[in-house]
């Protein structure tokens, strides 16, 4: 697919590099020359110094012959100009926006977008996005990540492997004559910084990262067979008043009773303001690096600490305080910076969340298109948990797994077939409308796309 990008930022360069491994053709609009600099040296996609929103800027970048433009420039306004002008002049099929300001996303005002108005086929807010996975992530505890599939069916779990992990030096053959009940499948870990696709024979090692698919019923069930026994805290703290923590807090209350949530904000108009949004949240304004703050927050009575400031040494440092405060309680720090996650050991700080990934695995959804529902990045894009449907003509139909010729590094993980989830075998066949999730290495998606029928675009 031919694909412009506008905006060479942090989202706009993972969305680039991911893409043109993938086989795209990109072009990078951006209005700094050395970001464009940047990505030229460091990626094989065309970079092109200019306003997206100018006709001849988008016309240079080949808007006449694109299939798709993703907007994810730093303004709101410019994003969703960069679409109305791709589409009214250039008539661009697809066209992705990202947006942040929650006025935008007021469901009072959906009739904005659409292609009698501001013609924006796919919306994305970071911030909403983020959220909704924070959240996952305290359903869950004792998992690092928690990502729902095929209508929240089936769902991956990223769990650590400790040193009491019940697993450890078990063969996964093993797994199901420990936890006869248990409906899971163990596809591979991150271990020393690379990603593994676990055998039949292999083990879990002390330290892996388990990528675990399940049937979502069975949360609880797999967690306790890891060694993972945490409850959903009922005393959360959020530091940082923002679209991420508002979004949060207010999915919390809208979810949840009995859960007792407080933010910590430093911006005094931004503590009033989300103070009368939200109905149940204690909101303090007040510097979360002040020990007094903390204080006055209770610190010593929560049970998890969210740092979700803009600043990611700032969330770093509330973590490292929080911490110091109450050594019993789960840290949670937004960071922007890949590097950080060096530290993560050593600070005890118990997960880190970069939000560009979570906005670039929301985007290659789109990409993808066809009968792909939801896709999950790994390693910054290496790897994809993938959920698509096997359509009635696809060369899947009636085969078995063993027969449909599948490279090594693509693994069935679970197949929904009327409403029932159901762990593959080797000898499982594929049948029309089944709802698969899989783990493929970005160099075989071409492949899988050629074995679900899947439409790059349309």
């Amino acid at each position: 697919m031919n694909i412009i990008i506008c905006g060479a930022g942090k989202v706009g360069f993972s969305i680039s590099k991911q893409l043109s491994a993938q086989g795209h053709s990109i072009t990078v609009i951006d209005q700094s020359s050395e970001l464009i600099q940047k990505i030229n040296e460091a990626q094989d996609v065309k970079g092109i110094v200019g306003t997206a929103t100018f006709p001849s800027v988008l016309e240079k970048a080949g808007a006449e012959d694109a299939d798709m433009i993703i907007a994810v420039t730093k303004s709101d306004e410019t994003n969703m100009v960069i679409c109305q002008v791709a589409y009214s002049i250039f008539k661009v099929a697809k066209k992705i926006a990202r947006i942040r300001t929650q006025e935008f996303l007021n469901a009072k005002f959906n009739k904005l977008f659409g292609e009698a108005n501001l013609p924006i086929d796919v919306i994305i807010s970071p911030e909403m996005e983020v959220a909704r996975s924070l959240q996952r992530r305290l359903e869950a505890p004792g998992a690092l990540d928690n990502v729902p599939f095929a209508n929240n069916k089936i769902t991956v779990l990223e769990i650590n492997v400790g040193k009491s992990c019940p697993l450890v030096n078990t063969e996964l053959t093993e797994l199901t004559k420990k936890f006869p009940n248990l409906n899971a499948n163990i596809l591979g870990v991150i271990r020393e910084g690379k990603f593994v696709i676990l055998k039949k024979k292999d083990k879990l090692k002390v330290d892996d990262k388990a990528f675990v698919v399940i049937s979502a019923s069975q949360i609880d069930l797999t967690l306790s067979a890891f060694g993972h026994e945490e409850k959903m805290s009922k005393k959360i703290l959020i530091i940082g008043g923002g679209n991420i923590g508002y979004n949060l807090a207010k999915n919390l209350e809208n979810d949840y009773e009995g859960i007792r949530v407080k933010i910590i904000e430093k911006n005094k108009e931004r503590a009033e303001f989300i103070a009368n949004e939200l109905n149940n949240t204690i909101v303090i304004n007040g510097d979360g690096l002040e020990e007094d703050v903390l204080k006055e927050a209770n610190i010593q009575e929560v049970e998890t600490i969210l740092s979700l400031t803009n600043d990611d040494e700032d969330n770093i440092m509330l973590s490292v305080l929080a911490e110091k405060n109450n050594p019993n309680k789960k840290t949670i720090a937004l960071v922007n910076k890949q590097n950080y996650s060096l530290l993560q050991s050593s600070l005890k700080i118990d997960d880190l969340v970069d939000p560009r990934l979570t906005t670039v695995s929301t985007i290659l959804k789109h990409v993808h298109k066809g009968t792909i529902e939801t896709v999950y990045t790994l390693l910054d894009g290496e790897y994809e948990f993938i959920e698509a449907e096997v359509l009635e003509t696809s060369e899947l139909i009636s085969k078995s797994i063993k027969e449909s010729n599948l490279p090594k590094e693509i693994r069935i993980g679970a197949v929904v077939r009327k409403d029932k989830v159901l762990i593959p075998k080797s000898d499982f066949k594929f049948q029309k409308k089944d709802l698969v999730v899989f783990l493929c290495k970005r160099e075989h998606l071409q492949k899988i796309e050629s074995l679900f029928r899947i439409s790059s675009l349309i």
